[in-house]
């Protein structure tokens, strides 16, 4: 097995881990609400994680092929995160990272030229 695959697989084995392990953590001294347990936030935090594992399967090879693709793919989970963070549904930053990953390819093709 190349050692590349095996570091891919650790790397998005660890990005899953920790976005499904955060949210408990970081909520785990805060009040919840009577009816939203452990178990209510680990469900919520799988539509981040899964999409943030698609994102790193997808942009590696690419990346790695390519090192210019890494400053818009980094973009793009920054905004997944911080959108994320702040509205609580996975639809809008999921379309805002992709927005912001076409923008800061665009634009860095632009400075380039």
């Amino acid at each position: 097995m190349s050692t590349q695959v095996l570091w891919l697989g650790l790397l998005v084995g660890f990005a899953n881990y920790m976005f499904r392990y955060l949210p408990l953590r970081i909520r785990a001294n805060s009040t919840r609400p009577a009816k939203r347990g452990a178990t209510g936030v680990l469900l919520d935090s799988i539509g981040i994680a899964s999409i943030c594992a698609l994102l790193v399967v997808s942009s590696v090879p690419e990346i790695m092929h390519d090192a210019q693709r890494l400053v818009p793919t980094l973009m793009g989970f920054i905004i997944l995160g911080l959108s994320f963070y702040k509205t609580r549904s996975i639809i809008i930053p999921t379309l805002l990272s992709a927005l912001g990953y076409g923008l800061t390819w665009k634009l860095m093709m632009v400075i380039t030229v």
